[in-house]
Parts: structure tokens; sequence; C-alpha cells
């Protein structure tokens, strides 16, 4: 039997970048809160949280009612110290980074870009959610009984891409890490169909479909 490991080791990578889009999402007042535990989208089971920036902190008001506890991350960590300082929020990267602030949730109306924007990142993290479901679900079984190639490289690029974008704010360089972040999950996508390619199967060409299918959601920006 074949070794998962460089397919978990890949897919532990890419939910670690996941966590750290979804939770920008919700910083910025465009995510749907936390995912249900057991859901593919969940990555509780990851402990890795991406490196803090250097810098000195932002200011931020109080929390509004809107906003919520969750996970580990880039810019929020909802904790119990939470309630003893309720003008600051400290978030520590995992290797020990500068604290960090996260952005005020009222930021007025969005203008085209920040739309734009917003799409943007919705279709990245919402492909990023799919491709790690049909690695777990598909390939996993596959690559237990025939190994295939896994570029785990990418996924470590894709993570890192992700954990820079998050330490952004709005403006040329948060575009070029989010356009960064496309490409590079277009990229581990179109890897995994050539790995499958050779493998003529029903299922392997079953996973190629599901494959296609995150390419289609993932236009160029």
């Amino acid at each position: 039997m074949a070794s998962p490991a460089p397919l978990v080791a890949s897919i532990s990578h890419q939910m670690v970048a996941l966590q750290t889009l979804q939770l920008l999402q919700q910083e910025w007042g465009w995510g749907d809160g936390p995912v249900a535990p057991g859901n593919p989208r969940d990555p509780d089971h990851v402990s890795t949280a991406p490196a803090g920036r250097s810098g000195p902190p932002r200011a931020r008001p109080g929390p509004g009612p809107e906003e919520r506890g969750g996970g580990v991350g880039t810019r929020s960590r909802r904790t119990a110290a939470r309630a003893n300082s309720p003008e600051e929020e400290v978030v520590r990267g995992a290797e020990g980074g500068a604290e960090l602030l996260p952005f005020p949730r009222d930021r007025g109306p969005c203008t085209l870009a920040q739309m734009a924007m917003r799409s943007a990142l919705a279709r990245v993290v919402d492909s990023t959610s799919e491709l790690v479901s049909v690695e777990q679900t598909l390939l996993g079984p596959l690559q237990q009984e025939r190994s295939f190639p896994i570029h785990l490289k990418d996924s470590v690029e894709f993570r890192n891409i992700c954990s820079h974008l998050a330490l952004q704010i709005e403006g040329q360089q948060f575009d070029r890490d989010l356009n960064a972040a496309h490409q590079c999950l277009k990229t581990i996508v179109k890897k995994l169909i050539q790995s499958l390619a050779n493998f003529p199967s029903d299922a392997h060409m079953v996973a190629c479909a599901s494959l296609r299918q995150i390419l289609q959601n993932l236009p160029d920006i």
C-alpha cells in the first residue's frame, strides 16, 4: 500500500491557508462565521498559525455585537483575554511575531474595487475548500492504493502567500498577494490533474473531473 503522507502534509498546509483566508474574510466582515466541526472546510485539527508581522499595531474600536469567537489565525484570536481588554486584541503568530490588531469591522460602503477584491477572495476561499474536500474524499483513497506525484512545495508556497496576504491592508500589495494566491492554487490543481492523467481508472477520472471543475471556478483575475 502506498504511503499517503505527502498528500496528508499537502492538505495540512492548504487547510492552514484556508483558515487564514476565512479569518481574513471574517475580520473584514465578509465571512459567514466559523464552519461547523467535521466539515471538510473546518481546519480545527491544524495547529499551525501564520507568522505575525513586525511594526506598530493598529488601533481599533471596541468589539461590536456581531463579532464572534473563533479559531487561531494571523489577524484574529478570540480568547478570554478579550473580556479583560475590550479595546484591543493581541494576536501572535506561530513563530512569536509582533502583536497585531484586527481591522475595524465598520468600514462603510464598499467601492467597486473593494467589491471586486471581495469576490476574488471569496473564489479563492471556496476553491481551496473544494480542493481540500476532493483531496480528502477522492484522492486520499487513490493515493493509498497507488501512489501518484504530490508537489508538496506548491502547497507550502500557497500557505505562505496566504499568511503574507493576511498581513496586508487594502492596496497594491494586497492585490498582488491575492493574485499570487489565486495563481498558486491553480497550479496546485493543474499539477494534481497531471499526476492523475496516467491512471485511466474510473475513480481517477472522477477525481480529475472534480479538479477541473475547481479550475473553472478560478478564472484569471
